[in-house]
């Protein structure tokens, strides 16, 4: 197999072109259509995104001139303008999918009820979908892949999304026939579970990003939903719930990610984690049964064993995703997927004390923070997945602060796609 550099600059010599539609033109949107503008046999014909000025800028940034971008509601237009070598930009989201110009679809809203829209949509129409969305995919990504392998096309978490990183060296060590003991990332930042958009707003302005977001990122939600989407993807799973999430350095990673019995933290073997310290990279922890191989590991400097740390410095998010697309076009493949089901699953922890009434905001919010458990303990407590929450659910009676949120604790007053897909899901 040609590396994807060779395989596309092939491609465009031959006249292809990998048409991208993106759903979303926030920061990480705006990453990818400039990273794929210098690329060659792939473009982003079409971006939807709510404040459509938002991606013309971001078309210009990459170097688009104004005389090459359209604005439509039409999708009829839409085809004509892509075939004639223009970039679309919309505020309507589902035409996307519709468009025949049109061959993988990436949603980078990070809104789980988009994104599980988004992914249904293209699946319906036969195009093959990137998720920058692991909130949605740990929600109802075990359905979507289900109806993407009947619909012929490929459902794919992204590269360079901390999953699809971790997953590469998963991969590659389980491959070479490497005991796999534990599969983790670095947090950025301490963990605090009662982050909200008000007390993340400072640094979220500092770094360009939503307050939504960067509460997200404080309050451990996005590291869980993360360590739950690799969990999907190999079976492995929370030692605790919500995980040990030790401070530690690189060079101590082997040692403490071995059983307790060993001097370790571990209660068990291939478990997912998170570690406060080596923030922003991913690791494998990986052993063998082979004297010959640790003599080898050893020579290579790798560390005395028994235990050995594979550790990738950085993750580049949107900005790999075209590899993500270039892999699921070429090769109808995918970079991480929920192959295992939902073997854990990030549930709704109360940030504060919640009332009768009360409406649950979304992830990053004020009221709830997510908590990634095994599926079997989300299923006797009962609990609500994190990417269901939004203003649609409230509080049948009080939840105290630190305690998980139930189904029986809520009721609906509406329903959206995500709920209703994982209705479906469970209904399987």
């Amino acid at each position: 197999m040609l590396g994807y550099n060779r395989r596309l600059a092939a491609f465009e010599k031959e006249g292809g072109c990998i048409r991208v539609g993106l759903i979303g033109a926030g920061q990480m949107g705006r990453g990818l259509i400039s990273q794929i503008e210098g690329m060659r046999g792939m473009r982003v014909v079409a971006t939807a995104d709510l404040y459509p000025e938002r991606v013309k800028a971001a078309y210009r940034k990459a170097g688009v001139p104004d005389a090459r971008i359209i604005e439509t509601q039409d999708p009829d237009k839409a085809d004509r303008a892509i075939a004639g070598g223009f970039s679309v930009v919309t505020s309507d989201a589902r035409m996307i999918p519709h468009l025949s110009q049109v061959d993988v679809i990436v949603d980078a809203t990070g809104i789980p009820d988009i994104g599980a829209q988004v992914a249904w949509d293209a699946i319906q129409h036969r195009k093959h979908v990137v998720m920058l969305n692991v909130e949605a995919d740990v929600t109802v990504g075990p359905l979507l892949k289900q109806l993407a392998d009947e619909a012929g096309v490929v459902y794919t978490g992204s590269a360079g999304d901390e999953p699809g990183a971790i997953m590469e060296l998963y991969d590659f060590a389980d491959a070479l026939g490497f005991d796999v003991i534990a599969l983790g990332k670095g947090k950025n930042n301490p963990l605090d579970v009662r982050a909200n958009p008000d007390s993340a707003r400072a640094e979220a302005e500092r770094k360009g990003a939503s307050p939504k977001m960067m509460a997200s990122f404080q309050d451990g939600t996005k590291t869980m939903v993360e360590m739950t989407a690799v969990a999907n993807a190999t079976g492995f799973l929370p030692d605790v719930p919500g995980m040990h999430g030790p401070r530690a350095q690189l060079q101590e990673l082997p040692r403490l990610f071995s059983l307790a019995a060993d001097g370790g933290i571990l209660h068990r073997q291939r478990i997912v984690d998170y570690v406060d310290g080596v923030a922003p990279g991913v690791f494998a922890i990986i052993s063998s049964a082979m004297p010959e191989v640790h003599d080898t590991m050893k020579y290579l400097k790798m560390g005395d064993g028994p235990h050995y740390v594979l550790y990738r410095p950085y993750h580049l998010t949107s900005l790999e995703t075209p590899l993500s697309i270039a892999r699921a076009y070429f090769q109808r493949e995918a970079t991480i997927a929920p192959y295992c089901g939902l073997v854990a699953e990030t549930v709704a922890v109360a940030k504060k004390p919640l009332l009768p009434g009360d409406a649950l905001d979304g992830i990053g919010g004020y009221t709830a923070y997510g908590r990634i458990v095994t599926a079997e303990y989300k299923k006797a407590l009962h609990a609500l997945p994190i990417g269901l929450i939004g203003p649609h659910i409230r509080l049948k009676r009080p939840v105290a602060e630190g305690e998980v949120i139930t189904y029986d604790d809520i009721e609906f007053t509406g329903k959206n796609v995500i709920t209703t897909l994982r209705e479906q899901m469970e209904g399987d």
